[in-house]
C-alpha cells in the first residue's frame, strides 16, 4: 500500500497533526474491508472548505489501461487499482466502525446519482453554480446576505483603493508616452470582467475621475469601461452602483470563457483587461500521473442514498424521481419550477429552499481514467492537452486542475488588448507545481457556487506561447490572505 500524506505542514503547526490518531481508523476500516492492500493508494488530505464535495473517506477505482487479458507493468510503474481518499481534518473524530460502513456503503452502491461519469468540466455542479449566478437575487434573499460576505473577510480585494490608484497610475504613464508621440486613440477601453456588485468599478471610476482632474489631461471624458458579468441581475446592481459615472460605461452580459463573442469589436483596443475572482468559479477538468501513467479525472454527482430519501419527500417525489427534479430545477429555475409543480412546490421561496437543500448535501465520486494521448485531450479552444506535460511530468505523482474555463477566457481576453495593453487578474492562483503535491485546491463551494485555485504554472506557459510575459505576484495592498496578482503583456 502506498500512502501520500499532502498536508505536511499540519505536522509542524504550533498544534500538530496526530497522524495516527487520523489515520487509524481509516487503516482499521481496510482490514474489515476485502481489499488487496498491495493495489490501494492512501492519499490523505486537509480539505480546509468546510462546505465541500467530499465525504471523509472516498474510493476512487483506478481504471485498468490495458484491454483483456493479463496486463504488463513496466518495470517501477505501480499498478494500483483503487484510490481511498481521507480528508484528515475530519478523520480523526471518526471512527474505525464508521469508516468501515462507509466503505461498504459505497461498495454497495447506497447512492442516487444525478448524472454519468464524465470530465469534471461538464459536471452538473457547473450547472448549479450557473444558476447561482442567474437566480442570484432568490439566493440572497433566503439567505439574508450579499454573496460577497461569503468571501474571506467579507469583501472582495478588487475594491481596494491603493491597488486602483496604481492601476490607474499605469495607465497613466502608457497614455502619456502615446499621447507624446501623437499615438493615442480618441477612445481609451478598459474592460472589466466579472464585475460583481459593481464596487470594484465604482472604486475605479471614482479614482480614475480624481486622478485625471490632477493630471490635467483629460483622458476621463475619453475613457470607455465596459462592464462584464454572465449575471444580468448583477450588472443590473453594477449599473447603479457606478452612479455619476455611467455615461462612461457600457455593459455586456457574455460567457466569461468567450469574451469576444460579446466584445468582438474590442479587438485589439483595450488598454487594461481586469479580472478579480473570475477565473476560480469557471468549469475545470482534473488530471494526475499516477505510478506512471496519465489518467482524467472524472466524476459523477450524487445524494446520499438517505438524504436523496428525504429531500425527495419534501417534494412529495420517489428518491428515483429526485434526479429528474433536479434537472427540471436546473433548467427552469427555482421560480419557473415553482409554477410548473404546484403541487410539489407552494411557492418560489419553497423552490429556493429545495435548491439550497439539495446543493448542501451534493457530493461529488471520482474514477481514473486513463488518458491515451496528451495530443488528443483538448484543454481549450485552440489549445492542445500537450501544454500540460512540462507540468505532470515535473516529478513525483501529481494530480492537478486543468483550469480549462480559465485558460479560455485567458486566452480569448488576450485579443482584446492594444499593443501596450495588459490584462491584470487577481485570484486565487497555484503558483507552483509542487503546491499541488501538499494542498487540496477545490473544488469547494461558496454560498451556491464552486471555487477552484487556478493552476498558475499552466497560464503562464500557455500565455508565453501566445506571445505574452506573464508574472505572479502576492497581493500588494493587503499583507495576508490567498489572492494573488497575475499580469500578462506582450512580451518586449
Amino acid at each position: 500500500m502506498l500512502v501520500d500524506f499532502r498536508p505536511h505542514s499540519k505536522l509542524n503547526d504550533p498544534t500538530p497533526l496526530d497522524l495516527t490518531t487520523s489515520l487509524a481508523p481509516v487503516v482499521g476500516a481496510l482490514r474489515e474491508v476485502s481489499t488487496d492492500l498491495g493495489k490501494v493508494r492512501l492519499v490523505c488530505d486537509w480539505i480546509q472548505y468546510k462546505a465541500n464535495f467530499r465525504e471523509v473517506v472516498d474510493v476512487r477505482p483506478i481504471l485498468p489501461s490495458h484491454g483483456p487479458g493479463p496486463a504488463v507493468v513496466p518495470l517501477g510503474v505501480r499498478d494500483d487499482t483503487v484510490e481511498i481518499a481521507v480528508d484528515v481534518r475530519r478523520s480523526a473524530v471518526t471512527s474505525p466502525e464508521e469508516v468501515a460502513a462507509a466503505l461498504r456503503r459505497q461498495r454497495a452502491g447506497g447512492r442516487v446519482p444525478l448524472e454519468d461519469w464524465g470530465p469534471g468540466s461538464r459536471s452538473c455542479v457547473w450547472d448549479f453554480n450557473a444558476r447561482y449566478w442567474k437566480d442570484l437575487d432568490l439566493w440572497e434573499k433566503a439567505t439574508g446576505r450579499g454573496y460577497e460576505q461569503a468571501l474571506p473577510g467579507g469583501e472582495s480585494d478588487a475594491r481596494n483603493r491603493d491597488a486602483a490608484r496604481h492601476l490607474i497610475g499605469d495607465l497613466f504613464r502608457v497614455w502619456d508616452a502615446l499621447s507624446d508621440s501623437d499615438s493615442l486613440p480618441d477612445e481609451l477601453h478598459v474592460v472589466e470582467l466579472g464585475v460583481g456588485n459593481g464596487g470594484q468599478a465604482k472604486v475605479f471610476l471614482d479614482e480614475f475621475l480624481a486622478l485625471d482632474g490632477a493630471h490635467g489631461r483629460g483622458y476621463y471624458r475619453r475613457l470607455r469601461y465596459t462592464m462584464c458579468d454572465y449575471s444580468q441581475h448583477v450588472l443590473d446592481l453594477a449599473r447603479e452602483a457606478v452612479g455619476e459615472h455611467r455615461a462612461r460605461v457600457g455593459l455586456s452580459a457574455l460567457d466569461a470563457t468567450r469574451p469576444c463573442d460579446a466584445l468582438g469589436l474590442l479587438t485589439y483596443k483595450a488598454f487594461l483587461v481586469y479580472v478579480s475572482n473570475v477565473y476560480d468559479n469557471l468549469p475545470t477538468d482534473e488530471v494526475a500521473q499516477l505510478g506512471g501513467r496519465t489518467y482524467q479525472v472524472q466524476t459523477r454527482a450524487y445524494l446520499d442514498g438517505t438524504v436523496a430519501a428525504e429531500l425527495a419527500g419534501t417534494a412529495g417525489a420517489t428518491a428515483g424521481e429526485l434526479p429528474a427534479l433536479v434537472r427540471e430545477l436546473l433548467r427552469l429555475g427555482p421560480a419557473a419550477l415553482a409554477e410548473s409543480e404546484p403541487e410539489r412546490f407552494a411557492d418560489t421561496d419553497a423552490a429556493v429552499a429545495f435548491w439550497q437543500e439539495v446543493w448542501a448535501a451534493l457530493r461529488l465520486e471520482e474514477r481514473y481514467v486513463p488518458l491515451a494521448g496528451l495530443d488528443l485531450y483538448s484543454l481549450a479552444p485552440s489549445v492542445s492537452g500537450e501544454a500540460l506535460r512540462p507540468l505532470l511530468e515535473s516529478g513525483a505523482d501529481l494530480r492537478m486542475h486543468v483550469s480549462n474555463g480559465a485558460v479560455a477566457s485567458f486566452v480569448d481576453s488576450l485579443r482584446l488588448l492594444h499593443p501596450y495593453g495588459r490584462l491584470v487578474c487577481h485570484d486565487i492562483f497555484v503558483t507552483d507545481v509542487q503546491s499541488y503535491r501538499t494542498h487540496f485546491r477545490g473544488p469547494g463551494k461558496y454560498e451556491g457556487s464552486v471555487v477552484n485555485w487556478v493552476n498558475g504554472p499552466l497560464l503562464a506557459h500557455v500565455g508565453r506561447r501566445n506571445g505574452f510575459d506573464v508574472h505572479y505576484a502576492p497581493f500588494a495592498h493587503r499583507s495576508g490572505g490567498n489572492i494573488v496578482t497575475m499580469t500578462a503583456q506582450v512580451r518586449d
